[in-house]
């Protein structure tokens, strides 16, 4: 068992270390962008493939516990509609007990690990690849500098913005602007169909 594990390790070992290597050599094209640009690119590329991937990763189990665990829900708001409080508290506990609480668990551990297969696994790797292959040294190499940005510091030694650091704040910003997106994206059609079909006959009345 122990030379099985260690072949695998190998294996995937060997596996990450070409796919980071693949991935520089195609990133040396884009080097003419700038260290800050590039991380952003990254960065942007992470958050595309994580959404990808919640579209194509999704198990049946997932989908089954996902079901029931929304059906005991509503079984449980039905039971809490009872107009005796007191019979509908104990049938809610009952539900909880029996029920509920597992499915929600089960659903719950489900969704963890396949948030682990679908966003944390890119975003680490990339984040492995980033500390690997763009640290201080290499910086200095391919770009004549240690660091992205310089800051302004109160004390004696300045604040420096490194590759890693820039690669996180570049997801928040990436994932904020794909969630601004979306929304505006799903405004949109409701306003043009407000548009099209013109005024409600309720207001053309009123008015």
């Amino acid at each position: 068992m122990d030379t099985f594990l260690d072949t695998l390790w190998d294996y995937l070992a060997n596996g990450f270390i070409f796919a980071g290597d693949t991935t520089f050599s195609l990133l040396q094209h884009l080097h003419f962008l700038g260290p800050a640009l590039l991380m952003f690119l990254l960065a942007l590329v992470t958050v595309a493939m994580t959404k990808f991937l919640n579209r194509i990763i999704v198990t049946r189990r997932f989908t089954t516990l996902e079901h029931e665990f929304h059906h005991w829900v509503q079984v449980r708001e039905e039971a809490m509609k009872c107009k005796d409080r007191e019979k509908g508290g104990r049938m809610a506990r009952n539900i909880d007990s029996a029920e509920l609480n597992k499915a929600y668990y089960d659903y719950f551990f489900e969704g963890l690990m396949l948030g682990i297969a679908r966003k944390i696994i890119p975003i680490f790797f990339m984040f492995a690849f980033i500390n690997e292959y763009y640290r201080q040294e290499n910086l200095i190499a391919h770009f004549g500098s240690g660091y992205l940005w310089q800051l302004p510091s109160v004390g004696e030694q300045p604040l420096f913005i490194g590759a890693v650091f820039w690669y996180f704040i570049s997801l928040l910003i990436c994932y904020f602007l794909w969630a601004v997106t979306r929304r505006l994206f799903r405004a949109k059609p409701e306003n043009s169909g407000c548009a099209r079909h013109g005024a409600s006959p309720l207001l053309e009345k009123e008015a």
